[in-house]
């Protein structure tokens, strides 16, 4: 199986530290969305696609790119970090769920944990989720990766 994750990570590494260790378990390729073509995603077998959370919404890099994608019957699930909890009524992954399946991806699921986030009123105290991602974050995002390998 090739897997490739495509990940957008600009503001603590946060996100890129999550696909690494989905990575080693996957033995896959982390990019970002200007490192690769469409071509390139559709010769992978399962395709992740992550990024940190601005505003309640994944990354406009990645979003655009998945949107430029062309059709396809792959495999894929997406993966995000964030500062605060994912809102059930309101999950900020499934938009990008939404349109990767839209293009013809079976979408195996999403995994999502908290990150340092040092965004404009949390700034002021030095951010919150100062040493996450952690350890058992990693871990759980090896456990995730491994489940997509069955």
């Amino acid at each position: 199986m090739t897997t490739l994750l495509v990940c957008t990570s600009v503001s603590h590494g946060n996100t890129r530290r999550v696909a690494a260790a989905m990575a080693e378990v996957l033995a896959a390729r982390v990019v970002a969305p200007h490192e690769v073509t469409a071509a390139e995603v559709a010769g992978h077998d399962l395709v992740g696609f992550g990024s940190g959370v601005f505003a309640q919404r994944m990354h406009p890099d990645l979003l655009a790119f998945a949107r430029a994608l062309p059709t396809s019957s792959g495999r894929a699930f997406v993966f995000a970090t964030s500062g605060l909890p994912e809102p059930v009524f309101a999950p900020y992954t499934r938009p990008l769920v939404r349109l990767l399946e839209g293009k013809g991806y079976a979408v195996e699921g999403t995994f999502t944990c908290r990150a340092l986030d040092t965004w404009a009123p949390f700034r002021l105290i030095g951010g919150i989720n100062k040493r996450r991602p952690d350890a058992g974050d990693l871990t759980a995002a090896r456990a995730f990766a491994t489940r997509l390998r069955g």
